[in-house]
């Protein structure tokens, strides 16, 4: 990292300027003339940037900008950061949405996929827009936070539906809201008597850790259970700034995960994914997920081969502490939701007896016992006969056979929580969602 004072462009900032997050928004990095003033581009760079500015948007903050290597276009911060001409290569396998979140979508920035959670999508601005970014069909077109009619008609959703207990606030980026404007919809969100946890998606503690201030971790404070995911993504970004937000969020009791997405040329190697995961356990920060980046537009040159996330699970499995080996999950297309993946730790079984291996490589027998038949937990929902699991777990101790259902039900499941609130946005023709929309094929040079 470079001190900042070393950087042509902020070497009148000062240090007040510098560590206040609205002069960091204000000042963020947005043309090529910004980036000129920071990195040293070829004419080629200056050609291609172009190019790239009349399809996608880019916006970096000071801060991550005194991170990248001015010189080097391979700088892991960089790639994340500055957008180049593989953007513009149209994939036959990309898709727009491609884990459907808008198919899953009852309601204006709300994202009901999963039985008792639900997405909130406050606003559509981020301080940054990361390279690799899933959301950029909605994120950065406008830089628009939530309307009061469409805060109005989530809360109604979530108001409605009393199986959700747990509330994810995202975007964009929430925090790029004020502390008042933000606090008004923590604040809505915990009055629903069902919801009982609240988490915040960010990565301001990454691109913008001038945000975490005294004052904001006072407000979040008061609405406990409430956690916090953030996204690091090299080791280059955990900064001595970004341990000192970490550790004021921390400080305020508020539990913190980190969400990787496993990124080519930034950290598809054991050694610095391994680095990265212990890095965050010095900075109190729980590793949560590795994301297989998707098969969305304009960033399939980020994507690795599944066996590569593979690989690097087995060099953490049993070489590190087990805090900091997060999920590998795999965002199934089409809305099938987050699927874990991980090396083949099982290698046999039969009924009285499993055959597993470990990190080594060491195979050994684990008897199972022959007592041993079923559940002898009091449990009044498995007496009653009225379990609802569904899926692969509703078959089990069930008179199912199959799944071939299973889409029926998924159309259901739609249909029904649209319904909630036809009375608002009117009745909502639901389809099959199938594979997802494909970008349509541009003509000739890239355009809006």
């Amino acid at each position: 990292m470079r001190d900042f004072r070393d950087i042509p462009r902020f070497r009148d900032v000062t240090d007040e300027e510098w560590n206040d997050w609205r002069w960091q928004l204000r000042n963020r990095l947005t043309t090529v003339e910004d980036l000129e003033d920071v990195l040293n581009l070829t004419d080629e760079e200056r050609v291609e940037l172009n190019r790239c500015f009349e399809r996608f948007r880019m916006s970096v903050t000071p801060h991550y900008a005194s991170l990248m290597d001015p010189d080097d276009t391979a700088c892991p911060v960089r790639r994340q950061a500055v957008p180049t001409s593989f953007e513009l290569v149209d994939r036959p396998e990309d898709l727009i949405d491609s884990t459907a979140e808008d198919y899953d979508s009852p309601s204006p920035r709300i994202t009901h996929r999963y039985p008792d959670r639900v997405l909130f999508a406050a606003t559509d601005m981020c301080s940054m827009y990361c390279r690799h970014c899933t959301r950029r069909r909605n994120v950065g077109t406008t830089e628009r936070h939530a309307t009061e009619k469409e805060i109005d008609d989530a809360i109604t959703y979530l108001e409605r539906s009393p199986e959700v207990r747990d509330v994810l606030i995202s975007g964009g980026d929430p925090l790029t809201m004020s502390n008042d404007r933000l606090e008004a919809i923590i604040a809505r969100v915990r009055a629903v008597p069902h919801v009982e946890i609240i988490r915040i998606g960010t990565r301001m503690p990454v691109v913008c850790p001038q945000r975490i201030t005294p004052e904001l971790c006072a407000m979040l404070e008061r609405y406990h259970p409430l956690f916090l995911n953030t996204h690091f993504n090299t080791p280059k970004e955990l900064t001595e700034a970004s341990r000192e937000a970490c550790a004021r969020l921390a400080g305020a009791g508020i539990p913190l995960g980190n969400q990787s997405v496993l990124l080519r040329g930034v950290n598809d190697c054991a050694h610095v994914m391994k680095e990265l995961v212990q890095g965050l356990l010095r900075f109190r920060i729980r590793p949560y997920y590795i994301y297989q980046c998707d098969d969305e537009t304009g960033i399939g040159h980020f994507r690795t081969s599944v066996s590569k996330g593979i690989e690097i699970m087995e060099s953490l499995r049993g070489h590190t502490s087990g805090l900091a080996q997060p999920l590998y999950i795999i965002e199934a297309i089409g809305g099938g939701g987050k699927t874990p993946i991980m090396p083949q730790y099982l290698l046999s079984q039969a009924p009285d007896a499993v055959v597993i291996r470990n990190y080594e490589g060491i195979i050994s027998v684990y008897r199972e016992p022959d007592d041993y038949h079923d559940s002898q937990v009091p449990c009044e929902i498995c007496a009653s006969g009225e379990d609802a699991r569904v899926g692969v777990a509703g078959l089990i101790g069930s008179d199912e056979v199959t799944l071939d259902h299973v889409t029926e039900k998924r159309l259901e499941k739609v249909r029904v929580r649209k319904e909630r609130m036809a009375d608002i946005h009117g009745h909502q023709e639901v389809r099959p969602f199938l594979e997802g929309r494909r970008p349509p094929a541009p003509a000739g040079e890239p355009s809006v």
